[in-house]
């Protein structure tokens, strides 16, 4: 599909990479940009529509869906990380099911709710936001990396269910980035507005997969190592 002419719904659209790609789709010609956002005021970009929207609640999902029917690009980019691990972090039960409503049940809400849509309107596509972490996991992230591996596995089957109605599923796949949530970590991050132009020209493409960075074409390209990124360091004879 292509950018220009198209309709876009961006959930947490305010701030970070979902800011970077409301503009990015109005740059590439986006007829209308969708921004969805638990608080609508906080969606300033001019250009954007807001749209009160918690990815969390599926009959607002449903609402937007409503509301917005000529939606020809869905992306799911709202996203939470609450940095616990399994067994040393206190909460990490209630960390994993707040990231799971986001990062997992989230993105499932909205595709379901918008998968008519997007039939409506000759097929169209959606872009599901996961990171280099669905494939490797460090303690500090633990709950959140397992919340993207079971997106990524969400993502792939939206895409063979949605294959039939001629929707097109694109991942993306990205480190550290340039972001509040990554404010802490250390080291090289990517660009939001450069993940974003290169997500939706992914699309445009017909890429199933974007690996945004470094990061991510390393982690993926080691899947297949006698010592994949997910094993972790041997550990001592």
């Amino acid at each position: 599909m292509q950018i220009k002419d198209s309709v876009v719904f961006i959930t947490g659209a305010n701030r970070g990479l979902g800011l970077a790609f409301a503009k990015a789709a109005l740059a590439a010609g986006a007829r209308k940009v969708y921004g969805g956002a638990r608080d609508p005021k906080s969606i300033t970009l001019p250009g954007v529509t807001p749209v009160a929207l918690d990815v969390t609640q599926p009959a607002q999902a449903e609402a937007a869906a409503r509301a917005c029917g000529d939606v020809t690009l869905l992306i799911n980019n709202a996203g939470i990380s609450r940095g616990s691990s399994f067994l040393g972090s206190p909460d990490a039960v209630a960390a994993a099911r707040a990231e799971l409503e986001t990062n997992f049940f989230g993105p499932w809400a909205l595709a379901q709710a918008f998968a008519p849509v997007l039939a409506a309107n000759g097929g169209g596509g959606m872009i599901n936001v996961l990171s280099a972490l669905s494939w490797t996991t460090f303690p500090s992230v633990a709950t959140y990396s397992a919340t993207k591996s079971a997106a990524w596995s969400l993502s792939n089957g939206l895409r063979n269910e949605l294959a039939a109605q001629g929707t097109q599923v694109t991942s993306l796949h990205v480190g550290y980035m340039d972001t509040d949530m990554a404010a802490h970590a250390e080291g090289d991050k990517a660009s939001p507005d450069d993940v974003a132009r290169q997500a939706l020209a992914g699309v445009e493409a017909g890429q199933p997969e974007v690996l945004a960075d470094e990061v991510s074409r390393q982690l993926k390209q080691g899947l297949s190592s006698p010592t994949p990124p997910y094993a972790g360091s041997p550990q001592a004879a």
